[in-house]
């Protein structure tokens, strides 16, 4: 469902949302973090900042930050900024649903489970729980891990 492009800019996203410093990241060094290649990093940072999502700066101790606070960032926001709207797969558009295939009518409810799902879940909601804890802390292939720079006590302070 996510492609690897929104999951390496929602990488970006928490690990800008973690720091306590307020200055501007190099994105050399969200890649080094993240694994990712400067170019392919940069062309995510770009998509990101069209989208009012990171905000640019230049000169010697220039970078990127967060143009919004994280509850402010939806999933939603971060799907749309790399992927495209999230359209519905219908047969025509209509807007009487009694009248449609059923196709049709299943794919307006999934669109809008999608669409509501996408707008619930914040930014800030992930950094509530950055990594799996119980029995799957450290066990699990968490997508998310590498964005995780700050400690669990500066996790709860937020």
């Amino acid at each position: 469902m996510l492609n690897q492009t929104t999951v390496t800019a929602l990488q970006t996203l928490l690990y800008l949302a973690q720091r306590e410093e307020t200055a501007p990241v190099p994105p050399s060094q969200i890649a080094q973090q993240l694994g990712a290649s400067l170019p392919y990093l940069s062309k995510i940072n770009t998509m990101l900042v069209r989208a009012d999502l990171l905000r640019a700066h230049r000169g010697a101790k220039g970078g990127i930050t967060l143009s919004r606070a994280p509850k402010n960032i939806s999933l939603l926001d971060v799907v749309e900024a790399c992927q495209g709207k999230v359209l519905g797969d219908y047969c025509q558009p209509y807007d009487d649903l009694n009248v449609v295939c059923g196709f049709h009518a299943a794919m307006h409810d999934l669109q809008g489970a999608i669409l509501g799902s996408l707008s619930r879940w914040s930014l800030e909601d992930l950094l509530t729980r950055p990594t799996p804890t119980g029995p799957l802390k450290g066990h699990a292939n968490c997508r998310m891990a590498c964005a995780v720079r700050t400690t669990k006590a500066a996790l709860a302070a937020r």
